[in-house]
């Protein structure tokens, strides 16, 4: 994520800030300039100080406070471009619904803000019937299960909570669980159906992650009851992602947005890590290159050292890992097959090969050294 500021008064902004504290000026997002602006009143409009002599519109959200994305006057939209996915969201006139739905549209956006960096395909049920769609669900007397099929995102609005959330981290033995998570998650089942399946990439997904085409159902049945595959450490990214090559794919998806964006709010707060120890310079990184664009070797390079100084980091305060996971030679193989789908938009595109992509891993580990200990 990048950094913003006031346009009127240079005060730093989150992304989610819908106004200034420092002047009250009102704010809003504008997506193709990627930039939170400062707004004047236009008579029912808005003019953004970043983007003079256009008018806006906020999205009908922001009546609840729960997005503050800018719409183009001359657009018939009433809702902005990440909103108008959404089918159902829960009943507002419950004050925990509407509390909990605005921390889902918060991580929503964050989700949406990567998939138009990354320029992906966004169609909704308007254009496709299998576009992308959400429902944002409360439990009632049938549970909701958080998943995707056909392009429908179902969340459980329960997410939103965090003692729940964490119940459920515990008792699924997570080493982490966050609405942001679930999205980057969830997306990935989406853009496997649009860029993956039936396309000239499927061979080499089933070399890489294994054949999708085992029984699902029986697979994730399995591994509620007898647990993870005892090599699991070695070959996959999360514990869960040995259930099905399914969920191996989508949890890899998912850390790739998660190291990509993580590298971009690094580089914007001009980060370096130069650790005062006698392998400093295979240690030292800086994020000096736009994520978005870069090549896997280069983000690799630097987010193991970063990780592990923001792991160490974590650990003066007493709290958990900001990144508790392992990149072994194997989860990079995936991450590289994610990060050629993402950057091809799903037209096949010739597969890194394997001599190349050991190459890379081997040089990775002599200029780092940490792809057995960031954990």
């Amino acid at each position: 994520m990048k950094l913003f500021e006031c346009q009127h008064c240079g005060q730093p902004l989150y992304f989610e800030n819908s106004l200034c504290e420092s002047c009250g000026r009102r704010l809003g997002y504008l997506v193709p300039e990627e930039t939170v602006s400062a707004l004047e009143p236009d008579g029912d409009l808005w003019r953004a100080l970043a983007r003079p002599g256009l008018s806006y519109r906020r999205c009908a959200n922001s009546v609840y406070d729960a997005c503050n994305w800018l719409i183009p006057a001359e657009e018939p939209h009433t809702f902005c471009v990440a909103c108008r996915h959404n089918r159902t969201i829960p009943d507002l006139t419950v004050f925990t619904n509407l509390q909990h739905w605005r921390k889902i549209e918060a991580a929503k956006h964050r989700l949406f803000y990567s998939l138009l960096r990354f320029n992906l395909p966004l169609v909704t049920v308007a254009d496709d019937p299998n576009g992308l769609t959400f429902d944002f669900l409360s439990p009632g007397m049938a549970p909701v299960m958080t998943g995707h099929s056909g392009g429908l995102i179902t969340l459980n609005v329960a997410e939103a909570d965090d003692v729940e959330r964490e119940r459920q981290r515990r008792e699924m033995g997570e080493p982490y669980r966050t609405l942001l998570g679930h999205f980057r998650h969830e997306i990935a089942h989406y853009y496997w159906d649009k860029l993956v399946a039936n396309t000239g990439n499927i061979g080499n997904f089933r070399h890489v992650f294994g054949d999708e085409r085992r029984d699902y159902s029986w697979a994730i049945q399995k591994h509620y009851d007898s647990g993870p595959r005892a090599d699991w450490q070695d070959r996959f990214i999360t514990a869960y992602a040995s259930a099905h090559p399914w969920e191996d794919f989508a949890e890899t998806w998912a850390h790739y947005l998660h190291v990509v964006d993580t590298l971009e709010t690094a580089g914007s707060f001009g980060l370096s890590v130069r650790p005062k120890l006698k392998k400093a310079d295979s240690l030292s990184a800086t994020v000096d290159f736009d994520p978005y664009r870069a090549d896997l070797d280069r983000l690799i390079e630097v987010w193991l050292p970063l990780a592990f100084a923001v792991n160490s980091m974590n650990r003066s305060m007493g709290i958990a890992d900001l990144y508790p996971f392992v990149l072994t030679p194997n989860v990079i193989a995936k991450l590289d097959f994610v990060h050629n789908v993402i950057h091809s938009k799903g037209a096949q595109r010739q597969a890194t090969s394997e001599s190349s992509l050991r190459a890379m891993i081997a040089s990775l580990r002599k200029k780092v050294g940490l792809a057995d200990s960031v954990k």
